[in-house]
């Protein structure tokens, strides 16, 4: 199993966006020093909890300073762009990574960027993230004369060709065909996954999701995988989690549910944006739940998984056994205000180099 980071990332909105920054940067840094494979950053246009515009040019910025980790977009969301820049840019980061973009695609989730961009229709934001991502595998399959009609996008570049002089021509990216496709699903039983299946890439099932909710997108993979005569393989699948590991199964729980803690933080806001947006059914651990039975709390003990090094291995496998076999955990990125820091440095550290190498004697035959 491998082993990566996934940041939205989410911080407190009265933290100067220089600050959270660097805090990124350090823990991007710190995932390449412990070892983590992947490293996946978010992107959101109107929120200063969730600060990071473009992936691409914030994981620009670690490219000199690492050599070795995989740098994911987690992910572009595909309806508020034009596809022809993101296909440029993709190509470009891809080339100026040596080939380790993972280049994660999703519809969006936060509100105020449906409004934005005038994308508020779930059925239209859907269509137009599938047309986007089709357009742009055709511009990186082909030279020009580029024409390309679509419902959302009509794109033309057919006159002022120069062979001569390289004019009119898009860029391709380094890894071929393409660098590897992600596509995000928080839905219980969500249609997301089974379109990646389909098409063959890779579903990251998000980590504030109930258990429940993780083990049905390994079903509509599956499902995905017999709708093309595909051969279902886990190593395809990333599943995102929060996870609190410290010295004892005592501290971790304090860790993990202390109201200064960013897992409180992180799921109190959480719900509080899922409610507003009428979708609590995506983080309820019991969809028949009415929302005023929820506490963070509650929040917290069904998807947090806490403990000493040994119980999160325990539980680790355990959740494996139970929703299928992902092939790459992912730890979700918290933010680090207060006693944060040095705790999820901890979580890091020994999960990296102590549960990681366990959960491998446990599933690798001797």
């Amino acid at each position: 199993m491998k082993l990566g980071l996934f940041m939205m990332p989410l911080h407190p909105a009265d933290r100067p966006l220089r600050d959270t920054l660097a805090e990124n940067t350090e823990k991007s840094l710190l995932a390449e020093e412990l070892g983590f494979e992947e490293l996946w950053i978010g992107e959101h246009f109107s929120a200063t909890t969730e600060p990071i515009c473009s992936p691409l040019m914030f994981l620009a910025s670690l490219l000199p300073q690492t050599k070795r980790i995989k740098m994911g977009t987690g992910v572009i969301n595909l309806p508020n762009h034009h596809p022809a820049i993101v296909a440029s840019e993709v190509a470009l980061f891809d080339h100026m990574s040596n080939g380790r973009l993972l280049f994660g695609i999703g519809p969006g989730g936060l509100a105020s960027d449906f409004e934005l961009f005038d994308n508020e229709d779930p059925q239209k934001r859907g269509e137009r993230m599938l047309e986007s991502i089709d357009t742009i595998l055709q511009l990186w399959t082909q030279d020009p004369p580029y024409r390309v009609s679509g419902k959302y996008w009509d794109l033309k570049l057919s006159e002022a060709i120069v062979p001569d002089l390289g004019i009119g021509y898009l860029r391709k990216p380094l890894q071929q065909p393409h660098p590897p496709i992600a596509m995000s699903a928080m839905s219980p039983f969500s249609g997301s996954v089974k379109t990646a299946a389909m098409q063959g890439w890779s579903p990251i099932s998000a980590n504030f999701i109930p258990e429940y909710s993780v083990a049905s997108h390994w079903k509509k993979y599956l499902e995905g995988c017999a709708a093309v005569g595909r051969t279902p393989d886990g190593q395809d699948w990333r599943v995102a989690r929060n996870i609190v590991v410290a010295p004892t199964d005592e501290e971790a729980r304090e860790r993990a549910f202390s109201t200064a803690g960013s897992n409180h933080y992180y799921y109190r806001y959480l719900w509080e944006v899922l409610r507003r947006g009428n979708y609590s059914i995506a983080i309820k651990p019991d969809p028949k739940m009415d929302d005023s039975e929820v506490t963070v709390e509650m929040l917290i003990e069904a998807t947090v998984i806490h403990g000493s090094p040994e119980t999160v291995t325990r539980k680790l496998a355990g959740l494996r056994e139970r929703i299928g076999p992902f092939g790459t955990l992912l730890m979700a990125g918290m933010d680090w205000s207060g006693p944060n820091r040095e705790w999820e440095r901890d979580s890091m550290r020994l999960l990296a180099q102590e549960v990681m190498p366990a959960l491998h004697r446990q599933t690798v035959p001797a």
